[in-house]
Order: structure tokens, then C-alpha cells, then sequence
């Protein structure tokens, strides 16, 4: 034997489905408006609308509105109004989740005159084997300095001779004493 369906619950269960869809094409074809000043919805059949001298045209949802912004007042300020929620955060039920922030990550980049591969031997290198290369590179920078101080030490009687001639050629020019006084 087959189970009947229920003549009664058919019939309720159509005028349901037939509801839903008339409510969801009428929701479509109506036309929702916003409020100039507050921003919420004006259904169709209520609010006000405004035109300006300028042409331009405002949707008011009530009287409350249509005053405030008539006496220009800002929605920022005003903590009924759309903006004023939006521009402070309220009801954003999102945000409830902490956000995590971001840790800095170490990142390694080239020195100019020291390429990547360079700094990171070095850095991978024996303390010991550093040393002796510091050491061996400070040793030879002194004997550079040495050489050089040297060099300069036997070219310099042969100056000093040649300036103590230059000297005794010079006359000794005997200078008019010091003005004394202020500008003429």
C-alpha cells in the first residue's frame, strides 16, 4: 500500500513556497532608497524627498533627519547615523577575532664592497682562523706605515739642506711699525 501525502499539509506547504516567492520578487522589484543624512533604508511609502534649488535631490527617512541636515549638521557626530557607526566600529562582529601581528623577519643583504657570500664566510669562519687574519693584515699595514715613514726620513736632510740655502738667500727686510689707530 502507498503512503498518501497529507491533502492539508500540501496545501500549506504550497501557500508557504507561493509566499516566499511573491515576498522575494515584490523585494525585488522594490526600490530601496537611502537617507541622505542617517543612511538607513527607506522602504517604499515612507521618507521625504528634498530638492535642492541647485536640482539636487535628498532622501529623507523622517522628519529627525531631514532637520538635522537641514540645520547641517554632520553624521560623524551623530551616534544614531550610519557614519557615525561606521567611523567608530560599532556592531562589526568580525573584528571580534584578535588579529596577530606580523613579527619582523632577520633578513641578510650585501654591504657595498662586501658581497653576501663574502660576509657569510666570514661569519662561518673559526674564531682562530679570524684572528690570525686580522693579526696578518695588521702586521702588514705597519710595515707599509714603516716603508713610508723611511722613505720619508731619507728625503728629508736633502730638503732641510735645500731650505736652510734657500734662508740665508732670503734678505732680512726690516717692516714700518704697526699702525696704531682705527680706519682713516
Amino acid at each position: 500500500q502507498a503512503h498518501a501525502p497529507n491533502k492539508r499539509c500540501y496545501a500549506s506547504f504550497l501557500s508557504f513556497s507561493l509566499s516566499t516567492a511573491v515576498m522575494a520578487a515584490t523585494s525585488a522589484l522594490m526600490k530601496l532608497d537611502l537617507c541622505a543624512f542617517s543612511g538607513y533604508k527607506i522602504y517604499p511609502g515612507h521618507g521625504k524627498r528634498y530638492a535642492r534649488v541647485d536640482g539636487k535631490v535628498f532622501n529623507f527617512l523622517n522628519q529627525k533627519s531631514e532637520h538635522s541636515f537641514l540645520m547641517r549638521r554632520n553624521p560623524r557626530k551623530i551616534c544614531w547615523t550610519v557614519l557615525y557607526r561606521r567611523k567608530h566600529k560599532k556592531g562589526t562582529h568580525e573584528e571580534v577575532v584578535k588579529k596577530r601581528t606580523k613579527r619582523t623577519q632577520k633578513f641578510q643583504r650585501a654591504i657595498q664592497g662586501a658581497s653576501l657570500e663574502s660576509i657569510m664566510a666570514k661569519r662561518n669562519q673559526k674564531p682562530e682562523v679570524r684572528k690570525a687574519q686580522r693579526e696578518q693584515l695588521i702586521r702588514q699595514a705597519k710595515e707599509k706605515n714603516k716603508a713610508a715613514q723611511q722613505k720619508k726620513a731619507a728625503t728629508k736632510p736633502a730638503q732641510a739642506a735645500r731650505s736652510q740655502a734657500s734662508k740665508k738667500s732670503q734678505k732680512v727686510v726690516k717692516s714700518a711699525a704697526p699702525r696704531v689707530g682705527g680706519k682713516r
